[in-house]
């Protein structure tokens, strides 16, 4: 059974959905048929119920309160390719309040060039904030694009402290 909620948070609601204990999805913005789809290709034929997750609301409240490491351990289901699952699993390894480079974070999964290939699987994380995408950054500096939006991930890193000429 797939649970699923959406929430309100400082950056606008967010679909959260819950497979076995662990955080299969984080979406920004409400639930819709879009959640559904993207449930049904993961887990064909699995049924869905939307319920409250006091455990998933709990952490991510203590988050967006000030607790920035409350989403460190959080136990999460990826579904991708094994290149995304790589990749996803090297994000949830860069601390809060730190960015690296789409090029650092190629080098760490053992793929200096596959920098587009990282910037795509970033794009298709599935959860996100749990999965801390937001913390990659241009080898410039700057801030790139971000599937929740770059106003998004300018709060996000804000909120973890990260201070930068790009944000600000």
């Amino acid at each position: 059974m797939i649970l699923i909620q959406t929430l309100d948070s400082p950056i606008g609601p967010l679909t959260a959905a819950e497979r076995a204990g662990r955080i299969c999805l984080v979406h920004f913005g409400a639930d819709g048929p879009g959640i559904d789809g993207m449930l049904e290709r993961w887990y064909p034929g699995e049924p869905r119920a939307r319920r409250p997750l006091p455990a998933v609301s709990a952490l991510l409240a203590r988050y967006f309160e000030g607790a920035i490491g409350a989403l460190d351990t959080v136990a999460v289901e990826l579904n991708g390719t094994p290149f995304q699952k790589k990749t996803w699993q090297a994000l949830r390894r860069i601390p809060a309040g730190s960015t690296i480079s789409y090029a650092e974070l190629a080098k760490r999964i053992g793929e200096p060039r596959a920098v587009r290939a990282v910037g795509a699987a970033n794009g298709a994380n599935p959860v996100a904030v749990i999965v801390p995408c937001h913390r990659v950054i241009g080898s410039d500096g700057t801030m790139t694009g971000y599937g929740g939006g770059l106003d998004r991930k300018q709060w996000l890193l804000a909120h973890e402290g990260v201070v930068s000429r790009t944000l600000f």
